[in-house]
């Protein structure tokens, strides 16, 4: 799958662009990556329902994504909240979601571990009752030296159609399947910029 370069404009949701706008913040003070330490952005306790934190356990192809913090929104939209919440975390990605759907969100984990720069992607999803969902992945990389070691997300839809149904958004068997409709690494022009206005968004997930 391929990626194109952009640069931080890409990014839609607002609460989005203040995550990325404190990873450049933080990039400044160490590169090539910045460090969990350093990532400071505000509102972050508003946004924590939205996003997922991963430890990267090896390199390359073989590498797996330990998930360490999973939001409520998220685990409702993959289906998961029958697991108690202290079970949703310390355990692989791949196995979390299952290989038919690992495979298909897999691909903008691996190019922000191989470029270490942002990824955002849209998909186009359909809730139960067939509404057309706009659903937004941001990927932050993080580490104390070359090699990305922690990834946190954060994860958005809308839709134009109004309110949707976020439970099993992205569940085993959709409506219909999804189609990516943006995937870009974000490495251009990698300085903070003034936030755009969104006229609406709901949030799902982390």
């Amino acid at each position: 799958m391929e990626f194109e370069s952009a640069n931080p404009s890409v990014v839609r949701s607002i609460k989005q662009r203040v995550l990325l706008n404190a990873w450049l913040r933080a990039l400044r003070k160490s590169c090539p990556l910045p460090t969990i330490e350093d990532f400071r952005p505000d509102g972050i306790a508003d946004e924590i329902a939205d996003m997922m934190g991963f430890a990267v356990e090896g390199e390359g192809d073989a590498a797996r994504f330990l998930i360490t913090q999973e939001g409520a929104r998220l685990a409702a939209a993959y289906g998961s909240l029958h697991i108690e919440p202290d079970k949703r975390t310390n355990r692989y990605l791949d196995d979390a979601i299952g290989p038919e759907r690992y495979a298909r969100v897999l691909p903008p984990y691996r190019a922000c571990l191989a470029r270490r720069r942002p990824t955002y992607s849209i998909t186009m999803v359909r809730d139960l009752d067939g509404k057309d969902v706009h659903y937004e992945r941001l990927l932050l990389p993080f580490g104390s030296g070359a090699a990305v070691e922690e990834i946190i997300g954060s994860y958005k839809t809308i839709s134009i159609d109004g309110g949707f149904k976020v439970d099993n958004l992205m569940g085993i068997n959709p409506p219909a399947p999804p189609v990516t409709i943006v995937n870009v690494v974000i490495d251009l022009e990698l300085t903070p910029r003034a936030m755009g206005v969104r006229a609406s968004e709901d949030i799902i997930e982390g």
